[in-house]
């Protein structure tokens, strides 16, 4: 049963918000929006802390060993905010054969991987055949790898390319989504989430499903009894009110599918992952920033704060300006986003740390800020490297962040199922006896053509004992 809203209270009360916090009360979207503009960062971010403790206790935090495998980057969507897609007659198109999909899960195995995060282009020439049979060469070698697989946009475009024989939205996706499920895939990432706002989503997202699309194939996954993770990519032309109004959709939805399914064997949305828009090499990062356009007053508000509400209806009429800024997001404006993520999501288990774009320092203070997870140890990832984010960490220097932030490591599955708890000596971390010496590892990232020689890599760290810890990327 979904938790009342109380409009006519404080929201900035800490009495107010100790409920809040107790799971006893809902935040209201107005009142999201007062906590987003009105509470300091570090109340904000201590509420949402204690959310967390509330919901995961004060001492494990968790991490997940999985491979981002990016199978092809031919692609029809068109979006602005990425670098990674093609047309398919590039140089650098790929779709990537079995035999080196198979040896990418391999690799992973080695290491102790669980789990595998298989997302890529809408590539209109691959059949259904060819994800079945992948499903089930992936299970029958490796039986024991998750396998979470395929975003919303994906799946609108399977129905489009496949053609199944039925007539509502719906009965398409589960037509489609059956036969995979059936063929090996066990869950359904929240990738393609972006943010919902009709406005701004058709602005950023040409070519990809709207909102209504990708909040159905998450309830027919859940219909199935899969589990799915919901996420958001904030900090570019939206506005602060259509950041709550995405969540306000995810809570919505989940509320529907726990109340509907919850008894009966449905899935749900497990987790929640935002992060902030990397601007290299896309077209939306050419926008001029606020404050920096010909004519831009900062004094005045943002074009997208303007034309943003809270039910998604802003109209481009309100700021002509709207779509030709960009808002970058920096670390605090992340930080605050994630609290609030974490005390407006009340019905939502998990609230992930975005490292891989904001940083390792970023990533652990999110542990501070609500987050109970830091998500991957990060083996391989092409699309948001591919737009400038290059950080890479292995599993005894994300069990230090971990630790240093005064939390017990712990190594989780897809269900967010313990599987093994690092609090001895014998910890990956503990393990290390000489972290001066210890180095990044090489972020896998595919490229079809002979690598260029590695650009050597510097991050400036103080937890790791002062040091400097390097690493090659290769462009």
């Amino acid at each position: 049963m979904a938790l009342p809203t109380r409009e006519d209270l404080d929201i900035l009360d800490a009495a107010v918000m100790r409920d809040v916090v107790a799971g006893e009360l809902r935040v209201s979207p107005a009142q999201a929006l007062r906590l987003y503009d009105e509470m300091p960062l570090e109340t904000l971010g201590r509420w949402a802390d204690l959310r967390c403790r509330h919901l995961h206790g004060d001492h494990i935090r968790t991490y997940v060993i999985d491979r981002n495998i990016n199978y092809t980057n031919i692609c029809t969507a068109k979006c602005t905010f990425c670098a990674f897609r093609r047309d398919g007659d590039e140089d650098d198109a790929y779709t990537l054969e079995y035999k080196q999909l198979l040896g990418k899960v391999d690799e992973l195995v080695e290491i102790g991987g669980t789990q595998i995060l298989m997302q890529g282009g809408m590539n209109a020439d691959l059949p259904l055949g060819w994800y079945l049979d992948l499903l089930r060469a992936i299970k029958e070698q490796f039986p024991q790898i998750h396998i979470h697989a395929f975003s919303p946009p994906e799946f609108v475009e399977f129905i489009r390319f496949f053609d199944p024989p039925e007539s509502s939205l719906a009965g398409k996706l589960r037509w489609v989504m059956r036969q995979l499920a059936d063929a090996g895939l066990d869950s359904v990432p929240g990738g393609g989430g972006e943010i919902f706002a009709p406005l701004v989503r058709r602005k950023i997202g040409l070519g990809k499903c709207d909102a209504q699309a990708w909040l159905t194939t998450m309830y027919v996954a859940h219909e199935l009894g899969m589990n799915t993770s919901a996420t958001m990519m904030f900090g570019h032309i939206e506005g602060i009110a259509d950041r709550i109004h995405h969540m306000e959709l995810i809570r919505r939805w989940q509320d529907k599918s726990i109340a509907d399914l919850g008894g009966g064997g449905g899935g749900q949305y497990k987790a929640f992952i935002s992060w902030p828009f990397q601007r290299h090499a896309t077209s939306l990062g050419r926008c001029a920033e606020w404050g920096a356009g010909a004519g831009d007053n900062l004094d005045d508000p943002f074009p997208g704060d303007v034309v943003a509400t809270l039910d998604g209806s802003g109209r481009k009429e309100a700021h002509p300006l709207f779509g030709r800024r960009i808002r970058l997001a920096g670390s605090t404006d992340y930080l605050r986003t994630q609290a609030l993520s974490r005390l407006y999501l009340d019905n939502i288990y998990s609230i992930g740390s975005s490292w891989v774009t904001m940083g390792p320092h970023v990533g652990q203070m999110g542990l501070l800020f609500g987050a109970n997870d830091m998500g991957s140890v990060m083996m391989e990832e092409n699309v948001v490297s591919a737009a400038g984010a290059v950080f890479c960490l292995n599993e005894p220097m994300i069990c230090r962040l971990i630790r240093d932030a005064g939390f017990i490591p712990a190594q989780r599955d897809n269900g967010y199922d313990l599987l093994r708890i690092h609090a001895s000596a014998d910890a990956p971390d503990r393990r290390v006896k000489d972290w001066s010496a210890y180095r990044a590892r090489q972020l896998s990232v595919h490229r079809k053509e002979p690598q260029a020689e590695p650009i050597h890599l510097t991050v400036e760290t103080s937890t790791f004992s002062g040091k400097r810890l390097t690493g090659s990327v290769h462009r």
